[in-house]
């Protein structure tokens, strides 16, 4: 059996993908022209939308053991200490939401995990196989690989770009990545170790008259690295030197002593969006669509969740139904655009020394995402998240609607039935009643009516919940 998708890119977008299209018995084939796997912090910040994805993935409980809250940031300005703060404050996790909070965890880390999730389905990422050109037709994609002197022809039903901000497919289809490079502003990120500081918090140096002009170290989980971000002047190298040197001059410290830098970048603004995120069989998802300003924690994320809402579609698409593919760019790139927005406005606020720069509210948490119609107006309207709840069986064990969301399906609720329930072949369905009520079908108790608010439902309402976890449709 040939792969009926072919996945350039083997970064968290594209192991998402993989692993959403592997879980759903479709053969999936994930390349990566990088020879060995990325080490390194890069994307850490995981929000909680895509921690519900994480959810679904099967792969929540990894994540959360490897990685770690919100840091403390202590600033010091001028050598004294001044404060503690937190870019986000740490909520209350609710019935609708059980994820309420950031995470922390080194890229590297998020990838790791990916891939031995992967891994369980039988789907290994190819290292140093490079997609060097590829033709399409009615049919399907013949794409041409590369590994080491060796070339293969392949065959393939979808080829999807998920190859970064250079993104080869992306340039074969000649899409343009509108949008702008500004040269004059870089920035210096790296990983390295800082022994004399205490790894439970984050750090902001700074001097005392331009107290927004510094440098931050802020503590990866499952070690003693801190990831070191710096603006990086003139034409610097990025070296452990230069970082030393920074540290030295923002800190007023002798004692910071910097080792093993792991991992360093010189970052610029780069904001970019593709024109298209398809082209007949061939599609672009994460940098190779979008490239975001570090600020807000966005680009990891946002590309997650492309391939999130791509892979239902592509496995709709597989078995008949190619209807769904034109949301995927419409739903996506209008996400992506807005997603631009938040993230550059953060970047501007720190390049004019804003005292809130550093601050995160909801509107980085992408649990506000919707793919719901502009006309459509109420609480909650298909295109929206769809919201947990805890519930109860008849055997009185608790269980969540995320429970019964969890896996490659679609949802259907059924608030307040106790009769015979619809039969839908590609989803399951559940009714949802409240404490009391005789069902005669597979149902489940709202015993304290958090589902029935949360879906401003009533009885007879009906609710299909798409196997991306938001509302198709209700009645």
């Amino acid at each position: 059996m040939r792969n009926q998708v072919l996945v350039a890119g083997a970064g968290p977008t594209g192991l998402t993908l993989a692993l959403d299209l592997a879980r759903r018995d479709i053969p999936v084939r994930i390349i990566d022209q990088a020879t060995e796997f990325f080490a390194g912090s890069r994307g850490d910040g995981i929000q909680p939308r895509t921690l519900e994805v994480f959810d679904d993935l099967g792969v929540l409980d990894a994540v959360l053991a490897a990685g770690i809250p919100t840091p403390i940031m202590r600033a010091y300005l001028g050598g004294e200490f001044v404060g503690e703060r937190r870019m986000w404050e740490p909520v209350e996790p609710t019935p609708a939401l059980p994820y309420p909070n950031p995470w922390v965890l080194g890229q590297s880390g998020t990838e790791a995990i990916l891939c031995k999730r992967l891994a369980e389905f039988g789907v290994r990422v190819e290292l140093g196989t490079a997609l060097v050109g590829f033709e399409q037709d009615a049919t399907g994609v013949t794409a041409t690989l590369r590994s080491g002197e060796a070339e293969e022809t392949v065959r393939t039903d979808y080829l999807v770009g998920a190859d970064g901000g250079r993104s080869t497919v992306r340039k074969r289809l000649g899409i343009a990545f509108e949008g702008s490079t500004d040269e004059s502003l870089r920035m210096l990120l790296g990983d390295v170790r800082a022994d004399v500081l205490d790894h439970e918090f984050g750090y902001w140096f700074a001097g005392a008259d331009r107290p927004m002009e510094g440098i931050a170290l802020s503590p990866l989980p499952g070690g003693r690295q801190f990831q070191f971000a710096a603006p990086l002047a003139g034409d610097a190298e990025p070296t452990l030197a230069v970082l030393q040197e920074y540290a030295d001059r923002y800190s007023g410290r002798t004692d910071l002593t910097l080792t093993e830098l792991t991992w360093v970048t010189v970052w610029r603004p780069n904001v970019r969006l593709a024109e298209r995120f398809r082209d007949g069989r061939v599609f672009l998802a994460g940098d190779a669509a979008h490239v975001h300003p570090p600020t807000g924690g966005q680009g990891m994320n946002t590309g997650i969740q492309d391939a999130y809402n791509l892979g239902w579609k592509l496995a709709a698409a597989l078995d008949g139904d190619e209807s769904l593919l034109d949301s995927y760019e419409s739903e996506r790139r209008t996400v992506a655009a807005r997603v631009l927005g938040v993230s550059s406005a953060l970047l501007d606020k720190l390049v004019d020394g804003d005292d809130d720069a550093m601050e995160r509210g909801p509107e980085t948490q992408q649990l506000d995402i919707s793919y719901r119609d502009p006309a459509d107006h109420g609480a909650l309207v298909p295109g929206d998240r769809a919201p947990d709840a805890p519930l109860k069986d008849m055997a009185g064990n608790p269980i969540r609607l995320f429970d019964l969301f969890r896996g490659p399906h679609a949802t259907v609720l059924c608030f307040g039935e106790t009769g015979d329930l619809p039969v839908e072949p590609d989803a399951q369905v559940y009714a949802i009643v409240r404490r009391g009520a005789a069902a005669s079908e597979r149902h489940l108790i709202d015993v304290e009516g958090h589902a029935f608010a949360a879906y401003a439902a009533h009885p007879g309402t009906r609710v299909r919940i798409r196997p991306d976890g938001y509302l198709g449709h209700r009645v």
